[in-house]
């Protein structure tokens, strides 16, 4: 007779967050003991510019946008967190209000730890403040590229920029291309490239003609990954 399979614990995560990589087991169950877990629904917030940065976020479960809106209203995405990421964690450091709100894309699973705790833990864990220095550094490296992109480069590139870099961080490759498993809809790439749903709809059906990529309703493949190089310039 099988055994039911008991559902991964806190600690499973946290072992699944990168900025944990290498740490021992002992350390481990230290940062166990100082978090908690939520469960968070589509579409919720965790915060809103303005808010106090209370807590830093390990992100185990769903996606989690970092976004802000313009006076017009016009929302843009900084980035979009995939499982496995901390965020909130620079405000926190410094001790100021957020700047950027964070919503989850999908149903999500969040460890929060209190902004103090995390403090004291990187104090005293020198190999993981290095490994949240370069997961910043990365991060800011990524934001300067997305900056690029608007101001030097028209949609068709900026969207194939973006399809190239979903392509490297979650795709899977396969005989016939590059399947994203991130599903986003037009809106949220529209948010990612900075132009409208319509723009980026029409440049993907422009895509799919080229042979550049295959869609089946919000599931994408990369076809011709070379061929999106050469829109970048």
């Amino acid at each position: 007779m099988n055994r039911p399979v008991s559902p991964p614990t806190k600690l499973w995560y946290l072992k699944h967050i990168r900025l944990f990589d290498g740490i021992s087991p002992a350390e481990m169950q230290e940062m166990e003991k100082m978090t908690r877990m939520e469960e968070v629904k589509k579409r919720q917030p965790l915060y809103l510019p303005g808010d106090p940065s209370t807590n830093v976020y390990f992100l185990k479960q769903g996606r989690v946008k970092i976004s802000n809106t313009d006076a017009s209203g016009k929302e843009i995405t900084f980035d979009l967190l995939e499982a496995g990421d901390v965020f909130g964690e620079l405000e926190a450091l410094d001790g100021v209000p957020r700047a950027t709100a964070a919503e989850a894309v999908d149903d999500a699973l969040i460890c929060a730890i209190p902004r103090d705790a995390f403090n004291r833990y990187l104090a005293t864990h020198p190999a993981v403040t290095v490994e949240l220095t370069k997961i910043i550094g990365l991060r800011l490296r990524k934001i300067q590229s997305r900056v690029e992109d608007l101001v030097f480069r028209d949609v068709p590139a900026r969207l194939a920029h973006l399809l190239i870099e979903l392509g490297k961080s979650d795709g899977v490759v396969e005989e016939r291309g590059i399947r994203l498993k991130a599903k986003l809809t037009h809106q949220e790439m529209a948010n990612l490239v900075g132009c409208s749903r319509e723009t980026v709809s029409a440049t993907l059906g422009q895509f799919r003609d080229q042979g550049l990529i295959r869609m089946d309703g919000r599931a994408m493949t990369i076809i011709n990954r070379q061929g999106l190089i050469i829109l970048l310039g």
